[in-house]
């Protein structure tokens, strides 16, 4: 008899486009006053235009004296020449500081529109463009090129102008790790990935601190939309042995790296780092079928989880599980939805037949280019999360506060996640159960919800607390949300 796993379902991207964007890997070789960051916390800038302020291009900042051949000098093209001149201007700065040698900037750009006839398509990195969607470092003459057409318009259209400035920022990484000796010839591809996604969220940090010249970005919407992105562009086959990117956590925790702790984060990046961070989490699907059978979201499964969290996360008044609706009427406390927490009572009450429909797998071809990821986890999580909530009264926590015992919530959900990866653990955590996560925690933030539903506003938080929790555990998590 096999082990009982958490399934998954597919949110396929269109073949054409996500075709395109993981072949950037086979050309590459690998006026506003500054903010200042709080030593706290240190993803979160200690300023209110830093959450509510706006993000996008600077309005009436004069556009970048660059060029692009084959251009048509049109909106797009000038974002990225801005984009570029911008993170040039970064590492001129401060590359030195981190990297050994002489800064060399990319000083050549290509675009081109993958809907244009073949007599008009040009030469990037020896391959011709027709019909290329497609962004992307060329080693072979230190060049970038994108596709004007349609990539960076559907980005901007998706995610917001800061997300197109997040793929040149990942493209000029892969520049910057090849002349800083990071990645060669035998570096496996989702390192230089991991790397220049590393070095992309060092970029983006300048931009959220007020620094760069032609762009502004909030820890909202802003944030949000990058990070969006970033799954967007994500591996979504765990069993394909083409997959270059890295999953949507993966993605997501090197972009957070760099904006936390640096460009000395991403030199630390290496097959080592990826495999000890990775541990014991999933990367594959063990069985052909495991993807399609996923663990049903009903009592008997609940009933589970609910003693897996016993198990790992005891507590000396152990809540009351009740599975035919949310807890209503609790004293002082908003309840939430699908899953509630009653401090007053000790009581989980869930509404399985409305969770069951959050956690349902998507059948079909999903949208292009889509940041949401369906499937089973992503409504176990939020089960997990209420749980949380009744630990954190255990340990004597205030249960309130989106900032304090929301990211809490989410942190611990986080470290209980990797209990589940362990061999031993019934049910275990299967492939892509952490996209799910990722992908609700972006949305709709319910896993890292206070006991009265309050979330904090930007799921770059949320996801920052989800990841501590994952990667470094229980205690990291009471000790960096007290």
């Amino acid at each position: 008899m096999r082990t009982a796993r958490f399934r998954l379902g597919v949110v396929a991207l269109l073949a054409a486009v996500g075709a395109a964007l993981t072949g950037c890997d086979t050309v590459t070789t690998g006026t506003e006053s500054a903010v200042i960051a709080d030593p706290q916390n240190p993803w979160e800038l200690a300023s209110s235009a830093a959450t509510s302020g706006t993000s996008g291009p600077r309005p009436g900042v004069p556009d970048a004296p660059l060029t692009a051949e084959n251009g048509d000098g049109g909106a797009i093209d000038k974002l990225a020449l801005n984009a570029l001149a911008d993170i040039e201007a970064y590492w001129q700065t401060e590359y030195a500081k981190t990297f050994p040698g002489v800064f060399d900037p990319v000083d050549r750009f290509l675009s081109w529109d993958a809907k244009a006839p073949r007599a008009q398509s040009i030469k990037f990195c020896r391959e011709d463009t027709y019909q290329v969607v497609n962004a992307a470092y060329c080693s072979l003459d230190h060049t970038i090129g994108w596709d004007r057409g349609v990539l960076l318009p559907l980005v901007r259209q998706k995610y917001g102008a800061m997300a197109v400035v997040m793929v040149l920022a990942h493209e000029y990484g892969h520049a910057i790790q090849g002349k800083a000796k990071l990645a060669g010839f035998l570096t496996p591809v989702l390192v230089q990935e991991q790397q220049a996604d590393c070095l992309a969220g060092v970029f983006l940090r300048h931009v959220a601190e007020g620094n760069s010249q032609h762009f502004t970005m909030n820890m909202t919407d802003g944030l949000d939309g990058v990070l969006g992105a970033t799954v967007a562009i994500r591996d979504t086959d765990p069993s394909n042995p083409n997959n270059v990117h890295g999953s949507a956590f993966e993605r997501v925790t090197a972009v957070q790296l760099g904006y936390t702790d640096g460009a000395s984060a991403c030199k630390k990046i290496d097959r080592k780092e990826i495999k000890n961070r990775r541990g014991t989490l999933p990367t594959t699907f063990e069985t052909e079928d495991e993807e399609q059978n996923q663990l049903p979201i009903d009592v008997p499964s609940l009933t589970s989880v609910s003693q897996a969290l016993a198990k790992n996360f005891p507590v000396k008044q152990p809540p009351r599980f009740e599975y035919t609706g949310i807890v209503k009427n609790c004293a002082n406390v908003t309840s939430t939805k699908p899953v509630s927490y009653c401090p007053s009572s000790n009581t989980v009450g869930t509404d399985v037949s409305a969770l069951a429909e959050r956690g349902k797998a998507d059948t079909g071809d999903g949208e292009i280019l889509s940041s949401t990821v369906t499937g089973d986890y992503n409504a176990f999580v939020v089960f997990v999360s209420r749980y949380m909530l009744a630990v954190q009264r255990d340990r004597g926590l205030t249960l309130t506060g989106a900032s304090t015992a929301g990211l809490r919530t989410a942190c611990l959900s986080g470290a209980f996640t990797t209990e589940l990866s362990e061999p031993s653990s019934d049910p275990r955590l299967s492939a892509k159960d952490l996209d799910e996560a990722v992908s609700g925690l972006l949305s709709d933030g319910l896993a890292a919800a206070d006991v009265d539903g309050k979330v904090a506003p930007g799921g770059y938080q949320r996801l920052e607390a989800f990841r501590t929790g994952v990667l470094d555990g229980e205690q990291t998590c009471l000790t960096k949300f007290p």
